[in-house]
């Protein structure tokens, strides 16, 4: 079994940063082995993929959310991050950890965390 568990999120005003970290249990090749990737979902819209990382370290970005936001992981540690800044009120949102398969221009979720909360707002 793959266990995500996502930790960081809260309440910021407009502007302002937040790192979201994700710690995977179980074995660290099998981290290593995975592509990871960052969504987010509020109510009554799709959910979007803001980021991913390939088990090679590259990263792709969605126009929303490109030159704000950086996904990196720590494959000792098994712990994946997402750093956002310059955030927006649009931001807020439920975001989630996942782990799957993907390349440079596509990604597939196979395991989900439980999302932590984020809230941009003055």
């Amino acid at each position: 079994q793959v266990q995500l568990l996502e930790s960081g999120g809260g309440l910021v005003q407009p502007g302002g940063s937040l790192r979201l970290s994700c710690a995977a249990s179980g074995n660290r090749d099998a981290f290593r082995a995975n592509a990871m990737g960052w969504y987010r979902q509020v109510p009554g819209k799709q959910r979007e993929l803001v980021a991913h990382i390939t088990t090679n370290g590259a990263a792709t970005y969605p126009p929303s959310v490109k030159g704000r936001f950086t996904i990196s992981r720590d494959n000792a540690k098994s712990t994946l991050f997402l750093q956002m800044n310059a955030l927006k009120p649009e931001d807020t949102a439920d975001y989630l950890c996942t782990s799957g398969r993907g390349g440079y221009n596509i990604y597939y979720a196979d395991y989900w965390g439980q999302g932590t909360q984020v809230t941009v707002s003055s």
